[in-house]
């Protein structure tokens, strides 16, 4: 029998699963990490962190599972898309990870747009430049630290950054790249011409691969410390959508999945480089060769549910820990004795600025209708129903844009909620449904882990033969009716406070 690992270097925390080749998980460890805000709308994460959490994970897998380590075929990475890691010449970190949820780079993005310009910038990387996306950040570096971009050697993602540590080799691969704008995402490749209209060394950017190729292999100093064996090869992998859509079997066209973990995304299948002219959603290329995904991003999705906990429900997330329950659990069982619309409450979650579709570093978090009969719970529906609410309006726009699908998968934390599913079945008006294991991202990266060291024949068949998934739940009339003249209300609370919020970020 051979075996895959998975490793998911995520916001929170890294996870990493250890499977078999048909996809059974044998082991699994998580390890958490914090992240920094030292201003409004910054958000900064040490990349030592991750490391510390690979390293311990990975040991921890290897003893747990008791597997024979020379039967363990490959490992893939996946990870939090766009963050900026800037080494030095010797391989050692210069500062702090500016991740994907930082908005600090709006006078970047405008420079970016005024140098290659709007529709240039649309042909090439087939999405705007953006405040979360990684050449922003290389240029506020270059404008604010000059000393740092100064000693700068390479630019690398967070999971590329432990692709380095694992391996000692600097490589990217495309679906985690196209999120840079620096990529040619219609040709697969590293864009010559905007590297050079933002005078950006090419130098600088690891080598780009597709998803499924051997990137490397384990360092003696990583299989000490982990217990691996030296040159087990590491695979390309993914960025975490593109790793959740081969872990829920989003491959083939017709197929798409909502993940609500800290940000939310609604991610499409699609043989053909779709671009929104609005750049209102992201074209990426896929972890699939030769293929391409069109997926929206909201900012703070399931990140909305954290702070609402960790400000409001401190009680319940010690009564979790004493039942040895998720404390999200208790939380969703409340709020389904709210009705929709929370009693004629309303949240805005926009606690990070937004994305998709609004693209608006601006916007903050809002409860609108709050009074003075509304509870605790109201506000917790509120969240919500705010979090789906943010999700329908990029579906609307995909659907605009021609993306269909028969039904929808869901994934992430918010994806285990039974109750956060028939929102999104009731408002979509299309089944969810989740694939059986619930691994997402690590599966997905241990499956092009598999198909790079010839374990599969292809990422499409190897999800054919792995996956498996749970009965729908289906959306219901009577909830669809309910809940779109509340749906139709929040998009135009966000259009009435529009210029409120650029005014409150100048105060």
């Amino acid at each position: 029998m051979n075996y895959l690992i998975g490793i998911d270097i995520g916001t929170s925390g890294t996870k990493t699963v250890l499977f078999d080749e048909t996809g059974i998980p044998l082991a699994a460890q998580t390890a958490e990490y914090p992240m920094y805000q030292p201003q409004n709308g910054w958000a900064e994460q040490d990349p030592a962190h991750w490391w510390d959490a690979v390293v311990s994970t990975l040991r921890d897998v290897v003893q747990e599972s008791g597997v024979q380590v020379g039967n363990i075929a490959g490992i893939g990475l996946s990870g939090q898309m766009h963050g900026l890691v800037m080494l030095d010449a010797a391989g050692e970190v210069l500062r702090n990870s500016i991740i994907w949820c930082d908005g600090r780079t709006t006078k970047q993005c405008e420079e970016i747009t005024r140098r290659v310009g709007a529709e240039r910038l649309m042909e090439i990387t087939a999405n705007p430049a953006l405040p979360g996306f990684t050449a922003s950040k290389i240029l506020w570096v270059r404008e604010h630290e000059p000393e740092i971009y100064a000693k700068c050697r390479h630019v690398l993602l967070p999971k590329d950054y432990i692709r380095y540590k694992l391996t000692g080799g600097f490589a990217t691969e495309v679906s985690d790249a196209s999120g840079m704008n620096l990529m040619d995402v219609p040709n697969r490749c590293w864009s010559e011409e905007i590297l050079s209209v933002l005078e950006i060394d090419p130098a600088l950017l690891a080598d780009l691969h597709e998803s499924t190729a051997v990137t490397g292999g384990i360092t003696p100093e990583v299989a000490a410390l982990t217990g691996l064996i030296a040159g087990t090869p590491v695979v390309g992998g993914a960025g975490d959508n593109a790793a959740a859509a081969v872990g829920t079997g989003v491959v083939e066209t017709g197929r798409a999945f909502t993940t609500i973990g800290t940000s939310g995304v609604i991610f499409a299948h699609s043989e053909t480089a779709t671009i929104d002219p609005k750049g209102r959603v992201h074209t990426f290329c896929a972890a699939v060769p030769g293929a391409w995904t069109v997926m929206s991003c909201t900012l703070a999705a399931g990140g909305s549910l954290q702070w609402f906990r960790n400000n409001f429900y401190g009680p319940e997330m010690q009564v979790a820990e004493d039942m040895e329950v998720d404390p999200y659990e208790l939380m969703t069982a409340q709020a389904a004795h709210v009705p929709i619309g929370a009693n004629r409450l309303l949240f805005l979650p926009y606690l990070m600025g937004e994305r998709s579709p609004l693209l608006d570093a601006n916007a903050r978090g809002v409860f609108f209708g709050l009074s003075g009969m509304h509870t605790r719970r109201d506000m917790l529906r509120a969240v919500l129903e705010g979090v789906v609410y943010s999700q329908r309006d990029c579906l609307d726009i995909l659907r605009g844009m021609g993306v269909t699908f028969t039904e929808m998968l869901a994934t992430g934390g918010g994806g285990k909620s039974p109750l956060w599913r028939q929102m999104l079945a009731d408002n979509y008006d299309c089944p969810v449904v989740t694939e059986q294991g619930g691994e997402g991202p690590a599966l997905g990266v241990a499956i092009l882990a598999g198909v790079g060291t010839g374990l599969y024949e292809s990422v499409p068949t190897a999800c054919r033969q792995i996956l498996r998934f749970n009965p729908a739940q289906l959306p219901d009339p009577e909830r669809i009716a309910a809940y779109t003249p509340h749906y139709k209300l929040y998009q135009s609370v966000y259009r009435s406070l529009k210029d409120q919020f650029t005014a409150l970020a100048q105060l």
